[in-house]
Order: structure tokens, then C-alpha cells, then sequence
């Protein structure tokens, strides 16, 4: 049986114009590899409503789960959750239990609740909470798509607070075998042997290190056998 797909949206207009470096693709990719989730895209898009619901709408229809970074913070150009709740045809106000926990985290940090940092408690009507011990403002689910913060720590924490609660798959294994050799003389012996393991992923990675051109041959699969063969006919046949 094939394992669970997912997309990710990245949300933000800092990320787009370069003065931020996302990270929690990197993260997320890893995450759900381990767990026996396949991320089969990601999209970028800016603080826009429209954009972001359409997008939302689109990678819902197309894969089982998906997970958004950016935009559910405290300032106006966080538009994320009503972008969303807008894509579902759900109403969003402040949920008692929403701020019920940001009451408990800013007394006990000796801040005051403000309109502002309020706007965190904002949640779709029907959603789930993802929980945040970091910073205390929930993410949320809602149907198949995880919003989450877009700031690095809170993000992971709350892909670890999510992905327990998923069913996964086989998580992928992978072998690299480093080829000191350029694409275009080994990619016929790669062709053929994706034609033979074809229930594997092989993917050629090159790089250029001191002078000296190769590629990184990276064999990706559930079944750690298949793996390993398809390895060590490439190295027999590339006699490494």
C-alpha cells in the first residue's frame, strides 16, 4: 500500500522576498520521510488571502494531508487563519480555549494579553488545536491541512505535537554512493538501473569540489534490500 502524501505552503512575503531563509521545509521533509509521509510538493506564496486560499484549497484536493508555515501571528499581515477558515466555509472569532491558553502563558510571564497578541486566539469554528509549549498560541487543524507557525522552534515543536496524532507509512530508507565521475558519463548506467529497480527512487546529485566534478547517487525505497542491491550493483558496475 502506498504510503500517505502531503504538500507543504510556505506563507509570507518575507520568505519571497529573500530578506527571510525558509527552514521548516527542510525540517517538515525530513519529519515526514522518518514517518512514512511522502511530501510530494511545496508552494510558496505571499501574505494574500486569495493565494493563500487558493492554494489551500487545491493541495487539500490533492494530497492527504497539508501543512502551512507563516502568517498566524499577532500583527495585521498574519491572514493565514482566515484565509483558511475562508477556504472551508467556516466562521473564525476567538475561541475560549485558544485564550484561555494565552491567558495562563502571559500572567505567567507577566505580559499583558493586548488586542494584539488576542488575535492569536483566533481560530476556525470547528478546528483542532496543535499544541505550542513553546510560545503557547496554538496552531490548528482543520480537515486535512496543519497550520502552524512560521517561526523555525515553534514550527518543529508543533510538527512534533502533530505527526503522532497521523497514520504513516514505511518510512524511507536511502544509501548515497559518491560517483567521482560527471553526470553525462554515468547516466546511461543510471538509466538502466531505474528501469531494473523501478519500485526504488534514484536520484544523481552533482557537485564540484576542489576542481574535481562527481555526483552524489542517492537510492531511496521502503525496503531496505532493495536498497542495498541496487547499491552494490552500481558500485559493481561502476567498479567503485
Amino acid at each position: 500500500m502506498a504510503n500517505p502524501t502531503a504538500a507543504m505552503l510556505v506563507i509570507g512575503d518575507e520568505i519571497l522576498s529573500g530578506r527571510t531563509r525558509d527552514a521548516n521545509m527542510h525540517f517538515l521533509a525530513g519529519e515526514l520521510t522518518k514517518h512514512g509521509i511522502d511530501l510530494n510538493e511545496a508552494r510558496f506564496v505571499r501574505d494574500d488571502a486569495a493565494a493563500i486560499e487558493a492554494a489551500v484549497k487545491a493541495l487539500s484536493q490533492a494530497y492527504d494531508h497539508v501543512f502551512t508555515s507563516g502568517g498566524i501571528g499577532p500583527t495585521h499581515d498574519d491572514i493565514t487563519a482566515d484565509a483558511i477558515a475562508h477556504a472551508f466555509g467556516v466562521g473564525i472569532g476567538v475561541r475560549d480555549d485558544a485564550r484561555a491558553l494565552l491567558e495562563a502563558h502571559y500572567e505567567k510571564t507577566g505580559h499583558d494579553l493586548n488586542a494584539a497578541r488576542l488575535r492569536m486566539a483566533r481560530i476556525p469554528d470547528v478546528a483542532t488545536l496543535i499544541e505550542n509549549p513553546v510560545s503557547a498560541a496554538p496552531g490548528f487543524t482543520l480537515g486535512n491541512v496543519h497550520v502552524m507557525a512560521g517561526v523555525p522552534a515553534i514550527f518543529q515543536a508543533m510538527v512534533a505535537s502533530v505527526l503522532p496524532t497521523l497514520t504513516g507509512g514505511a518510512p524511507l530508507l536511502s544509501q548515497t554512493l559518491r560517483v567521482e565521475r560527471g553526470e553525462g558519463d554515468i547516466a546511461e548506467t543510471l538509466s538502466l538501473l531505474a528501469e531494473a529497480f523501478d519500485d526504488l527512487s534514484i536520484g544523481c546529485y552533482p557537485f564540484q569540489v576542489n576542481g574535481v566534478f562527481g555526483a552524489n547517487v542517492v537510492v531511496r525505497g521502503a525496503d531496505g534490500a532493495r536498497v542495498d542491491a541496487a547499491i552494490t550493483r552500481l558500485a559493481k558496475e561502476l567498479e567503485l
